[in-house]
């Protein structure tokens, strides 16, 4: 694999990945924080681009206020939550761990030019054969055994009508047989870890304000729910007494 390089595009031309798997912070965090996959680059940029600065590049004040709506860091102006999740990236041995569901750069091709971003993006991958096979081969990879430190996975996006949190469940469920259960409409979890959807940070128009609870939108109550099921991922879990000989 020549990285940031090497690509392999699906059979109908519609998709295609550039092979540059990358992640952040520590590997055996408490808490897992995963994008979509990285926004696209041109060829051999990343190689050369200082590692600590490639993770959500130009939106690290909205991840700051996303993650401060869900209680897992303190909220703040533009200033400081830029420098908090700075630290956070930059951190090896700290509580957070950043990546993404596809670790490669995800791109779509509208005309004669590959977009990696735009509406439907999250849920029309996963929804191709190609993106399927691809997001499966992700899930199994990095999801399938975390740490026993981690409780909790915080994923951006939620999709249309939840479309990406269904999806995202399904591809999760098959990753890590077990027993689930739903959380609310925006969570679920298997006995060890809770998978908690939230905002894009880079959803467009006024989809993040409303979602942080900005002019009383029903939006809000989807980052309520998200806070809800974070905080009752993170409690203290209780340790029943030892049973009587």
């Amino acid at each position: 694999m020549d990285f940031d390089r090497t690509q392999r595009v699906s059979q109908d031309g519609d998709w295609r990945i550039t092979a540059n798997p990358l992640a952040w912070g520590n590997p055996n965090a408490e808490v897992v924080v995963l994008g979509f996959s990285k926004g696209p680059t041109q060829a051999g940029e990343l190689a050369t681009t200082p590692h600590d600065q490639i993770a959500y590049k130009g939106g690290r004040v909205a991840v700051g206020k996303i993650l401060a709506n869900v209680g897992l860091i303190d909220g703040g102006d533009n200033g400081h939550l830029r420098t908090a999740v700075d630290r956070l990236i930059a951190d090896p041995a700290g509580r957070f761990h950043f990546g993404s569901l596809i670790r490669c750069t995800v791109e779509r091709r509208e005309g004669t030019t590959w977009k990696g971003t735009g509406g439907g993006m999250l849920d029309g991958f996963v929804a191709d054969p190609f993106g399927r096979e691809v997001a499966t081969n992700c899930a199994r990879r990095f999801l399938a055994n975390l740490p026993a430190s981690t409780r909790l996975v915080v994923m951006f996006g939620m999709g249309t009508k939840g479309n990406y949190i269904r999806q995202a469940r399904a591809l999760v469920q098959q990753a890590r047989p077990g027993r689930w259960r739903t959380v609310n409409e925006v969570a679920y979890a298997d006995e060890k870890v809770t998978f908690v959807h939230v905002e894009h940070f880079a959803s467009q128009g006024n989809l993040l304000p409303r979602w942080l609870g900005e002019g009383g939108h029903d939006r809000g109550q989807l980052g309520i729910r998200a806070r809800e099921a974070v905080i009752a991922a993170l409690a203290p879990r209780s340790i029943s007494p030892p049973t009587a000989a």
